[in-house]
């Protein structure tokens, strides 16, 4: 497979803190890979920097051989980077679809334009076919007309998801999609990701190791932001760093 994201000594320093050491991190397109280590290790801001929120101390990044280390995340997501959050980023007092619809036009080119203009661009085929599509693949589709105030948290995860979906990326980072569900939510957002397989690139932090085994073919493990071990997923957790990690932490997998 070819690589379509590589960092290169990816160094992110606060003040006397080092939360991402010299990071070399590779991903192949059509990968899933996972990205595991425990609380503070540098996981989250690794994918700030991988999207554009935090600037590199030093090192590089680079997206289909091309440099975006220094690019603007609106630039990158118009090159085909989408990111969810560990905590939901929807906007709560507009509807499901027009959630969806908002994040098609603001990354067509020429972006969202203020006036009717805008409300016709919303109303163009492909601009509903992107946002029915992403709606029904998270399963939404009869709830677009709501507000997603009124939405569990289950189904604003699932909507977040499904709005990087509508933007067609390349690459598609999800930061603990896992977090603060129930069992049975779990149990949808793994079955969606599980669908992604193949048909995107995908990186996946998360810390409920054991739901994501089966649908990564690659861990990476981050302890005091360094990358310590990578490789197959059976393979890793066997590994003497990683459990010396773990120890003493909750770890379910490890």
């Amino acid at each position: 497979m070819a690589e379509l994201l590589a960092t290169a000594a990816l160094t992110k320093r606060f003040n006397g803190l080092t939360a991402v050491n010299e990071v070399d991190f590779r991903v192949s397109e059509g990968e899933t890979a996972g990205v595991i280590g425990p609380n503070g290790s540098g996981k989250t801001t690794l994918f700030n920097l991988l999207s554009g929120f935090f600037p590199p101390s030093s090192g590089e990044i680079r997206f289909d051989a091309a440099s975006i280390t220094r690019l603007p995340p609106h630039r990158r997501v118009a090159l085909g980077i989408a990111r969810t959050f560990q905590l939901v980023s929807v906007f709560s007092t507009l509807s499901v679809w027009e959630n969806a619809v908002l994040a098609v036009l603001r990354f067509q080119p020429g972006g969202i334009r203020p006036g009717p203009f805008f409300f016709r661009s919303a109303r163009r085929a492909p601009v509903l076919e992107r946002c029915a599509e992403a709606l029904a693949r998270v399963g939404l589709t009869g709830k677009a007309a709501l507000p997603v105030a009124g939405l569990s948290y289950g189904d604003k995860r699932m909507l977040e998801i499904g709005i990087t979906l509508a933007l067609r990326p390349r690459l598609l980072l999800l930061d603990e999609p896992l977090a603060g569900l129930s069992d049975h939510e779990i149990a949808r957002v793994v079955e969606l990701i599980r669908s992604l397989r193949g048909q995107f690139t995908v990186v996946i932090i998360e810390h409920k190791i054991s739901k994501i085994l089966e649908l990564v073919e690659r861990l990476s493990v981050m302890n005091e932001g360094r990358l310590i071990c990578e490789g197959a997923p059976g393979e890793v957790l066997a590994d003497p760093r990683v459990r010396a990690c773990y120890w003493g932490k909750e770890a379910p997998a490890c």
